[in-house]
């Protein structure tokens, strides 16, 4: 039996409808549109790819956006002041710096310095405070667009034991902190974790973000698991794939998101959800 897929690119489509119409709402309102500044330091191919689609989704809300192309040689001070301004800008609700930055600048400095309301990515220490507190403010994109996918499985996902492969800042650990707070019972697996291949074995829903192709094996899924795939790896043959090795874990999940067209819609849909939220504060 086949798992059911979790279609992120129809979800995120549905969510980017409800945000249109919300923003037509506040336009009859007489209140001003949702804005976004997005900021690029240098050239990164793939970085103004997910720029171009950003601001696509922007125009597509009916949201106000700008777009901050600077060079790979400007400084963290240069970078600051440009953050304080838009931070005093009051047609911009919510600032994205795209990561990664050059070497010069610290990434954690960035991140602070964007006022917390304002934080659409939900990196900021205070809006990660308020997470962890079970308070949320702003939350991070991709662990919150996974929520709204388990959401759309009408599964009852408190009491289950989920598995969350990786601990980065962007996905692992605000990711546990979601599912934490959904009354699952967490475990947050790395590199140094014993007996991985079990761990996932028995978890009722696994949620892969190590950054490795294919690493999660069919054969690894508990029999009607919830398997949410974050990773996006280039194959050689210029293919996209996940960290789960799709065509064998689904003969076991009960639900599945595919790569692409799972997870990363969702954290475009759920970063203009962040920002017509930020608009709210003012």
């Amino acid at each position: 039996m086949s798992a059911q897929i979790l279609d992120g690119k129809a979800i995120a489509a549905e969510l980017r409808q409800t945000i249109k119409h919300q923003v037509t709402q506040r336009i009859e309102q007489n209140l001003i549109p949702p804005g976004l500044a997005v900021i690029l330091v240098g050239e990164n191919p793939a970085s103004e790819v997910y720029v171009r689609n950003k601001q696509k989704a922007c125009e597509e809300v009916g949201f106000y956006s700008e777009k901050h192309i600077l060079s790979a040689t400007t400084t963290q001070e240069e970078l600051l002041d440009l953050i304080e301004k838009l931070n005093k800008k009051q047609e911009i609700h919510g600032i994205l710096v795209q990561l990664p930055l050059p070497s010069q600048i610290n990434e954690s400095a960035v991140t602070e310095h964007i006022l917390a309301e304002k934080d659409v990515d939900g990196f900021h220490p205070y809006n990660i405070g308020r997470l962890a507190l079970k308070d949320p403010l702003l939350r991070p994109c991709t662990p919150k667009g996974v929520m709204t996918m388990l959401a759309k499985t009408q599964q009852k996902i408190e009491g289950l034991d989920a598995v969350i492969i990786g601990q980065s800042n962007i996905v692992g650990r605000p990711m546990a902190l979601e599912l934490l707070a959904a009354r699952c019972t967490i475990t947050v697996c790395h590199s140094r974790t014993k007996n991985l291949q079990e761990k996932i074995k028995n978890a009722d829903i696994v949620v892969a973000a190590v950054g490795r192709a294919n690493f999660v094996q069919g054969d690894w899924i508990k029999k009607g698991a919830i398997v949410i795939d974050v990773g996006i790896n280039r194959l050689d043959n210029g293919k996209l794939c996940g960290d789960v090795d799709f065509n064998a874990a689904k003969q076991n999940a009960g639900w599945i998101t595919p790569v692409p067209g799972g997870v990363g819609p969702m954290t475009i849909a759920t970063l203009l959800e962040n920002t017509l939220q930020a608009a709210s504060f003012g």
